[in-house]
């Protein structure tokens, strides 16, 4: 004679593996926004060094002559949009333009989607003080405007 013995898990034996998949999602939980935290810093910083490339490669062609520069001038772009435009070479016979960048990347940490690239971006002038940075007549360096502070605990603005 054969007993029947149901098949199948007691309400118990569910109710514990849904537990345990309920800590699982919530131990990777933090994981993973630490991840995609990390990842944005690491653009934050690629970012910020190819700006600051750029400024720097503009400031040493003017240094070098090759950019039209009156004597009260830095050497430093006047705008941003300098970089990506480009400056008449006046050393080059065809007066053809040096490029510093081929487009204003994006602070990755900038929250609002319709302000221009350009505008994400903190400028600090040559004539202003590193402490207090402000806006003048060039752009000496750029900083994030973001108020949230990385995983090293220093300020994106002070990257």
């Amino acid at each position: 004679m054969k007993i029947f013995k149901p098949q199948g898990f007691t309400l118990i034996e569910l109710l514990v593996s849904l537990v345990l998949l309920a800590l699982l999602v919530s131990a990777t939980a933090p994981l993973m926004q630490m991840t995609a935290k990390r990842n944005k810093e690491q653009e934050l910083k690629k970012v910020l060094w190819q700006l600051r490339d750029a400024i720097d490669a503009y400031k040493l062609a003017a240094d070098e002559g090759m950019i039209e520069t009156s004597l009260i001038d830095t050497g430093y772009p006047e705008s941003l949009h300098l970089l990506v435009d480009g400056v008449e070479n006046i050393q080059d016979p065809n007066k053809r333009k040096i490029y510093f960048l081929r487009r204003i990347p994006r602070d990755p940490f900038a929250v609002d989607p319709s302000v221009k690239n350009d505008l994400t971006w903190g400028k600090r002038s040559y004539s202003s003080s590193f402490d207090q940075p402000s806006e003048g007549d060039d752009v000496y360096d750029v900083y994030s405007l973001s108020r949230d502070v990385g995983i090293n605990q220093q300020a994106y603005r002070d990257w």
